[in-house]
């Protein structure tokens, strides 16, 4: 991601004061850790998290500590049944907190990602940075380890600023094009991405996916579905100032009939998220699923997809674990039973961000090395925008540990090599 349980991404306001700022205040100077955060359990932001002390870390994590950054062991083994705001039992499968136990007061719009909206001023000189790599690609041969270890560990602020000083001091240089020049491969995308910064290469990977013939489904998913309202209206936006195109228009000329039914809602960018948990509206939402899947001939797709896409994380795990409370039966595998195809996936995604971003991204990335072959683009890709959020890649570790009897670094060196491996490692912080 990042993916609200906002997703993936995303910074959350100080105590007290809302609307918040843009962006937050990193601890530190460059080279130490960020601000100690929550562990898994807590609501996740897209690509970010709240600055430290901001919030008191819950103790209801459902992965064991996997060791690693800042992790404090859990309070309680995986399986223990999380709190509940209203009488149904726990979603089986999922770990996930209370909602709205820390975050934004309820019913504010959530803010942008970090890398989403403004930029924020922090204590941050890229210029060293910038003259180590240029120092790294200027003359004969290229030292990787510099490129690997300065771009890998710089947030997506630090990164925007860090690109801008390059060119600056070198006479307009372009980092991308020298990285370019220098680099190769799955290693030079890698870098790339790490460079464009969150925002820049959402858009890129838009843009690519649907670039000539077919259409990249996957990409569409990962970049779209599960986002805040702020961060789709800046992906938006800058899909337009970047190709003069929009967004929506070239979403509709790839996809069709009501699969691209559904992206137009997703694109509306008009979630009811961070809202109070209504227990009425959650027991009309879980009939009204029940009536469009298994309660009737056939199935109305299209009821299915609004209410995936309208509500907010919160609502959304309160849904799944209110219908198998009531039907004994997930509602993941109603999905897959009534549904298939791209749909499938993107219906999957929506409900797995609602009830456990780091699972979710968990099979996201076995997705990526399962079978034959590695899918490299997917891969690259998966682990760079969750590596924007260090507190979020931590929980997924840890969930991908538990799930796939092993850990994130060794099935990564399993599947790579050389330098791309090494980036790929230092960007889920091992």
């Amino acid at each position: 991601m990042a993916y609200q349980q906002p997703y993936g991404g995303y910074g959350q306001p100080p105590p007290g004061q809302y609307p918040p700022q843009q962006g937050y205040q990193p601890q530190g100077a460059y080279g130490q850790p960020p601000p100690q955060q929550p562990p898994y359990g807590a609501p996740q932001a897209p690509y970010g998290a709240p600055p430290q002390g901001q919030y008191p870390p819950p103790s209801n994590s459902p992965y064991p500590p996997q060791g690693g950054y800042n992790q404090p062991p859990p309070q309680q083994p995986y399986g223990a049944p999380p709190q509940q705001p209203y009488g149904a039992p726990p979603h089986q499968g999922y770990g996930a907190p209370p909602p709205n136990q820390y975050g934004p007061p309820q019913g504010y719009p959530l803010p942008p990602s970090p890398g989403y909206g403004a930029v924020a001023n922090i204590p941050y000189d890229p210029s060293h940075d910038a003259e180590a790599l240029r120092k790294a690609m200027k003359g004969f041969g290229t030292d990787e380890k510099t490129l690997i270890r300065v771009l890998s560990t710089k947030d997506a602020y630090q990164v925007d600023m860090l690109r801008k000083r390059y060119s600056d001091l070198f006479k307009q240089r372009a980092l991308i094009k020298d990285i370019q020049s220098e680099t190769s491969g799955w290693f030079e995308e890698g870098l790339c991405a790490l460079v464009r910064g969150p925002l820049h290469q959402d858009v890129h990977l838009l843009e690519n996916a649907m670039r000539g013939l077919g259409t990249k489904e996957k990409v569409l998913n990962d970049v779209l579905l599960g986002r805040s309202n702020a961060d789709m209206r800046a992906i938006k936006d800058t899909y337009k100032s970047t190709f003069r195109r929009s967004l929506e228009a070239d979403v509709k000329g790839d996809l069709s009939m009501k699969t691209e039914r559904h992206f137009m809602m997703v694109l509306a960018a008009n979630r009811n998220e961070n809202a109070p948990i209504n227990p009425q509206q959650i027991d009309q939402d879980v009939m009204e699923l029940y009536k469009a899947t298994e309660g009737k001939m056939g199935t109305d797709e299209i009821l299915v997809c609004n209410i995936l896409t309208q509500r907010s994380d919160d609502q959304i795990r309160e849904i799944a674990r209110t219908y198998e409370a009531k039907f004994r039966k997930s509602l993941e595998s109603v999905i897959k039973s009534e549904f298939s195809g791209h749909m499938e996936m993107a219906l999957i995604h929506q409900l797995r961000s609602g009830t456990d971003k780091a699972l979710r991204d968990a099979y996201l990335l076995e997705d990526a090395m399962a079978g034959a072959g590695t899918k490299d683009a997917l891969l690259t890709n998966r682990v760079i925008r969750m590596h924007w959020d260090r507190n979020h890649m931590d929980q997924v570790k840890r969930a991908f540990q538990h799930k796939f009897r092993t850990t994130l670094k060794s099935r990564i060196q399993g599947e790579t090599m050389g330098d791309y491996e090494k980036l790929l490692v230092a960007c889920i912080y091992e």
